[in-house]
């Protein structure tokens, strides 16, 4: 995972990609997939998708130190489709890549593309004792 540029446009690519599909269906399946960068970049695509076509406020995932993920979308604190422990740690290696966020704390403005139009994200991480969470807040 070097050239992070490339991450990004394939969420933005996937993002086009799944525009027209149910991304709950979709994240549901996810567990599945064989590749988990692949899948990990589908899971932040579809992320962003469900967070735009529900007006979330945002959209988490925690995984903690004994590998349990969970994913929560605020706007009705509605648990999402989980991608599983492996899928999960690699969201995380990949939205580190993405974000250049390094340290056990961070935020950053994450400009997003979605078919013609983009948006601003706000990505934080956050690292404690073992316990990991990205938050992906909707302007």
């Amino acid at each position: 995972m070097n050239d992070t540029e490339n991450l990004h446009l394939k969420v933005q690519e996937l993002c086009d990609c799944f525009s027209t599909t149910d991304p709950l269906k979709e994240m549901s399946e996810l567990k599945n997939d064989k590749n988990s960068l692949d899948a990990a970049l589908k899971w932040l695509a579809l992320s962003v998708l469900h967070g735009i076509n529900n007006n979330a406020k945002e959209v988490s995932i925690r995984q903690d130190e004994d590998g349990k993920v969970s994913v929560v979308a605020e706007y009705r604190d509605t648990e999402l489709p989980s991608p599983g422990p492996d899928i999960a740690a690699t969201v995380f290696e990949a939205v580190r890549e993405m974000t250049h966020i390094d340290g056990d704390k961070g935020k950053i403005k994450f400009a997003m593309g979605v078919r013609d139009s983009s948006l601003d994200l706000n990505i934080s991480v956050k690292n404690k004792d073992g316990n990991r969470k990205i938050s992906i807040k909707f302007p």
